[in-house]
This record gives structure tokens, C-alpha cells and sequence, in this order.
């Protein structure tokens, strides 16, 4: 069940559907789904209170990084919520499950992929519950080159401003984007420091190492979602973490797999 404590999801299971239903559909942004897997297993396993995706009352998921979808998509199947017919439709013809998520998929609450705007949706979830009296909470999953548009600091100080405790940003720390590492296209280090000048409370996690989806979804249950400023969890992450051949290659944001890295991709993460 979603939201309890010392539950969580095998981010194991989640690379593994990424790496078949890619390598399947031959489409690339492996390396940033990957990078977001022990993300989603904590959100999802230990964390978002979400019994059922029709409750309306349930948490709020806001998937800012949206070319990263498959990681959701594999959690959404993990969770129940799609059958493995559904995930098999992955980027076909005529199917819910692209690229990009949308919202009219079970499980999905706001279409994404325009990079910048996750937030704000998030932001205003947020100030909806509260105007509800609703004690739902918002998530947003960013990623840290996100970070460089300008919609996300207006969000950022819109929040902080109405003080939306029941708001969480969650950032994948990878330090790459699609055309170089995110230091040499808009370098916004230190991170933290930015989001505490905002008004945020700030968590900062090591997503490396194993176990990290278990600490993570320690770190967030933790958070007062019901007095003081929004939190950011700045979650240290490693591009195409699980891959050896993937990890921390650029080209990999968009990269299709041929079928010998396909199977060593495999063998790699049995490995682990």
C-alpha cells in the first residue's frame, strides 16, 4: 500500500521494464528513465498516498520530467494498474502510453513533458486541496536541468510565498541534459542554497548508492506536509544508473539500444 512506512518498490523491477519495453519500441531517453528509478520506487512504494488512482482525495503525482514516463509507466504496472498488454503498448499506434505521459491513462493526473511547468501544476494542486480542506498532498518529480527555466522559480516563489506545506518537489540530480552536462549549459550550483533562498525547506539525498529508494522514502515520510514552507528533496542521482555502458553518457538521453547492448543491459542488472 502507497504511503506506509518501510514499504517500498523494487527499483530493480522498474529498470528492467525500462530496458525491455525501449529496447522493444527501439526509442531512446533510457539513460534519464533509468536515472529516476529509485525515485519512483520510493514515491510509489513507500510514499504517495494512493489507494486507488480514482480516489479524489488520493496524493497528487506530477511527472515535471515527463520524457522519463517509462519509469512511471513501469511503477503504474508494478502498482496493478496496467496490465502487461497495456505496458506492451508502449509508443504504438493509437496508445495512451507514449513518450510523454498523458493524463487520460489511469494512474496519470496531469500531462507532461514540456520541461518547466511541472511545478507550477503541482503548486496549484497544492492550493486547491488546501481551498478543499483536503489533507492531499502534491508531488512533483524534476529534473535538475529543468532547474533552468524561469517558470520553475515563479512556482517556486508562488509556493513559498502561500506557504504550501502539503507541496513536494523531488529533483534528479544527474547532472547531464539532452546536449551537455547541465554545469556547462546553465550551472545553478550549489543547488540548495537556491531553493533555501526561495523559501523552501531542503532535503538533501544520496540516490547512488543501493538502498537509496528505501532512504528516500524515509526522508520524505518525515516531511511535516501539514505546517511551513513547501520541501524540495534533492535526490543525487546517476544518469543511466544500472548500465555500466549507460551511466553518465550523454548520448544515452536519446540513444536507442541494439540488440548486444540490449542483452548485456540485461545481464547487467540480473547482475545486481
Amino acid at each position: 500500500m502507497a504511503g506506509r512506512r518501510g514499504h517500498t518498490m523494487d527499483p530493480r523491477r522498474i529498470r528492467r521494464i525500462i530496458i525491455e519495453q525501449s529496447h522493444r519500441v527501439h526509442v531512446g531517453h533510457i539513460g534519464c528513465a533509468l536515472s529516476v528509478a529509485d525515485l519512483i520506487a520510493a514515491l510509489y512504494g513507500g510514499v504517495l498516498r494512493i489507494d486507488d488512482p480514482d480516489d479524489a482525495d488520493r496524493d497528487r503525482f506530477v511527472m515535471s520530467k515527463g520524457h522519463a514516463a517509462l519509469a512511471l509507466y513501469a511503477a503504474l504496472y508494478l502498482k496493478g494498474w496496467l496490465t502487461q498488454r497495456q505496458l506492451d503498448t508502449f509508443c504504438a499506434d493509437g496508445t495512451l502510453l507514449g513518450v510523454h505521459p498523458e493524463e487520460a491513462l489511469t494512474g496519470v493526473d496531469f500531462a507532461t513533458g514540456s520541461l518547466g511547468h511541472g511545478l507550477s501544476i503541482a503548486a496549484g494542486s497544492a492550493l486547491a486541496a488546501r481551498l478543499q480542506g483536503s489533507r492531499r498532498r502534491a508531488f512533483a518529480l524534476l529534473s535538475d536541468a529543468e532547474c533552468n527555466e524561469g517558470s520553475v522559480w515563479e512556482a517556486a516563489m508562488f509556493s513559498a510565498h502561500h506557504r504550501l506545506s502539503n507541496l513536494v518537489a523531488v529533483i534528479d540530480l544527474n547532472g547531464q541534459q539532452a546536449l551537455g552536462h547541465t554545469k556547462d549549459v546553465l550551472d545553478l550550483s550549489p543547488l540548495a542554497n537556491r531553493w533555501r533562498e526561495f523559501g523552501w525547506n531542503v532535503i538533501e539525498e544520496d540516490a547512488v548508492e543501493s538502498g537509496s529508494a528505501e532512504r528516500i522514502a524515509a526522508r520524505l515520510n518525515e516531511i511535516d506536509t501539514s505546517t511551513g514552507p513547501p520541501t524540495v528533496l534533492i535526490a543525487k542521482t546517476r544518469f543511466g544508473k544500472g548500465v555500466s555502458f549507460m551511466e553518465d553518457r550523454i548520448k544515452w538521453h536519446y540513444w536507442p539500444m541494439s540488440d548486444d547492448e540490449y542483452t548485456q543491459a540485461l545481464l547487467e542488472l540480473d547482475a545486481s
